[in-house]
């Protein structure tokens, strides 16, 4: 009789258990108005991005999305330039980012335009996911697309670990470079 009474008593605080870390592994605290307005940019710049160049399919085959919705530069002879973004993984945001960077040389005004950098290979991912600080070109080479002849994409470089768009409400953008720019995660 004891041995049963005992069996009983185990089944329910296993039981408990598994519902206790249930619900505490799938509980996500509510986003603060400021990640819900970045959530709201994020998810109208990959649109903006899908209807303007269709490059869906970069898109749906990475193994991460970093999106910067708005990264601002400003300079006068000094410039730099801010934005802040998410990390989506299989279409959810996992962690939020953001992009610094510095330039010397003519410069006078602002401008703003959106950056998305697509992780192509999990490796690559994990190694952006692990760092700390993520600079481009030190830590690792991004390769950016290139508009071609009719506003078509240059396919040949989608194949890349990294590649990354940059456009503005224009459209894709050409001869920039993200070099020098770092990334790191932030909390929203």
């Amino acid at each position: 009789m004891k041995k049963d009474k005992l069996q009983k008593v185990g089944v329910s605080v296993i039981a408990l258990m598994l519902a206790f870390v249930t619900t505490s592994c799938s509980f996500r605290p509510p986003l603060s108005e400021e990640a819900k307005k970045l959530e709201r940019e994020v998810n109208a710049t990959l649109k903006t991005f899908e209807k303007t160049t269709g490059a869906t399919k970069v898109i749906r085959e990475a193994k991460g999305v970093l999106v910067f919705p708005n990264v601002y530069k400003a300079g006068f002879g000094l410039g730099g330039e801010y934005g802040e973004g998410a990390l989506r993984i299989k279409g959810k945001t996992v962690d939020y980012y953001n992009t610094i960077a510095g330039s010397i040389g003519f410069q006078l005004g602002i401008q703003k335009k959106s950056i998305i950098i697509a992780f192509m290979d999990k490796d690559a991912l994990r190694k952006f996911r692990d760092s700390s600080g993520w600079k481009i070109g030190a830590d690792a080479s991004v390769a950016v697309i290139v508009v071609g002849a009719g506003g078509s994409i240059d396919t040949q470089i989608t194949n890349k670990p990294i590649v990354a768009f940059v456009f503005d409400q224009k459209g894709l953008m050409y001869n920039l470079t993200l070099e020098g720019a770092k990334i790191s995660k932030i909390k929203k």
